[in-house]
């Protein structure tokens, strides 16, 4: 008999891996999702799953009440998620259901960036100096009396995949980053909390950190560098893994990922920690998510370390000993496609044949499709994903392919 287990969303690229991966190792995967996004799911996600279970996640109370149910209906013995939008829900039901799971007291730590931001200080993650505003009246008083320091980073309190999020090098790009902020949407009509973040920039490289946790104790699967475009909107143009430091930054990386992943409540499952490392060689954390990277850096996990991250992921859920981390046996990269100014999307031309160093090549965004540079995660049209022995030798490739690819955008056609 198949053991059930419950997925808080199956849409997406990493949610759809989740459920492969539960399928065939013979677990049968329940769904919850929304009414709308259902809709959308593929005839060949619908055939993974056992059952589907309809909810409102705008009313998060009942929402939880419904999965709780449901999961004592079907004798759920594992819950996981890697939407954004809903750890902090997962954390609770795990708590309901007596599963695996994240503390559920401090799961909006990992979900809303103030309350972020308030334990990260509590205690003593290095992050950037950061400054909570509820009002533009507040936000004026604020430059006014000097608590702004130009450049700074703007952001939601609870947006993700960088929406929102906004560098500001004056008072008039400060203004309009707020007004950005605020406007940033948020999944599944959930109730949005007005506040804007406004914190120090901090220079230097970034990274994130990919681990997982279980019954508190945490591994570190492999430190990953970004490629993030400049200028006011920072879009994650490229991920590579795993990163080859010096062993003193190395440590340093961990050793405050390690504390964010405390100060978070993280327990069981899988984290992605942001850092940026300066030119002096301080490290600071940006942001932690209760979720496995997205972007792709599942697969890129799979093709470098050669492990199923999210066989581990449903090991960790359903208490099962999760086997050790083998060294890296290579290196993985994926590059993603953006437009090079708004418009309707004509064509893209030059993509490389997928091949066993070029093992995906996607464009998501159809012809005819209103595109523009992106300004957050969610406008990339695209990616290729190269492996192979080198990092050198890889990322040589990556940037070649990228640079034989031809996007073409109509200006005429905006209206």
């Amino acid at each position: 008999m198949s053991v059930p287990v419950l997925l808080l969303e199956a849409a997406g690229p990493e949610s759809r891996a989740l459920a492969r991966a539960a399928a065939a190792t013979g677990l049968a995967v329940h769904a919850v999702t929304d009414a709308a996004t259902l809709a959308t799911y593929p005839d060949e996600l619908r055939e993974l799953l056992a059952g589907t279970l309809v909810t409102d996640f705008a009313k998060p109370a009942r929402a939880r009440t419904d999965i709780t149910a449901y999961g004592r209906r079907i004798g759920a013995r594992a819950l996981l998620t890697v939407n954004e939008y809903l750890t902090e829900q997962a954390a609770r039901v795990c708590a309901d259901l007596a599963l695996p799971g994240n503390d559920p007291e401090r799961a909006c730590a990992a979900r809303n960036k103030v309350v972020m931001a308030a334990a990260f200080e509590a205690t003593g993650v290095a992050s950037p100096r950061t400054v909570t505003v509820s009002s533009s009246n507040e936000l004026q008083a604020l430059v006014a009396a000097g608590h702004v320091v130009f450049p700074c980073v703007v952001k939601p309190a609870d947006g993700a995949g960088s929406s929102g999020v906004t560098v500001a090098t004056n008072p008039e790009e400060l203004r309009q980053a707020w007004h950005r902020a605020r406007a940033a949407e948020v999944m599944y009509g959930l109730a949005r909390d007005e506040r804007v973040l406004v914190q120090d920039h901090i220079p230097g490289c970034e990274f994130s950190v990919e681990s997982v946790t279980q019954a508190g104790h945490t591994t570190h699967l492999c430190i990953t560098r970004k490629h993030t475009s400049r200028g006011r909107h920072r879009v994650e143009l490229g991920h590579s893994l795993p990163a080859h430091l010096p062993p003193a930054a190395e440590r340093a990386l961990l050793a405050q990922a390690d504390r964010a992943i405390a100060a978070v409540g993280a327990r069981n499952g899988a984290t992605h920690t942001e850092l940026i490392v300066t030119p002096g060689g301080r490290v600071t954390v940006l942001e932690i998510g209760a979720r496995i990277g997205a972007g792709h850096i599942g697969v890129l996990i799979q093709h470098a370390l050669g492990i199923n991250p999210w066989r581990t992921l449903w090991d960790i859920a359903l208490g099962q000993p999760v086997p050790a981390v083998p060294a890296p046996r290579g290196y993985a990269t994926v590059r993603f496609l953006t437009a090079p100014h708004r418009g309707r999307l004509v064509s893209v031309a030059g993509l490389p044949a997928p091949s066993p160093t070029v093992p995906a090549v996607h464009v998501r965004a159809a012809v005819g499709a209103r595109v523009g540079p992106a300004t957050s995660n969610s406008g990339r049209l695209g990616h290729v994903i190269v492996t192979g022995d080198h990092p050198r030798t890889v990322d040589d490739q990556a940037e070649q392919l990228l640079k034989r690819i031809t996007i073409s955008v109509d200006e005429e056609g905006v209206s």
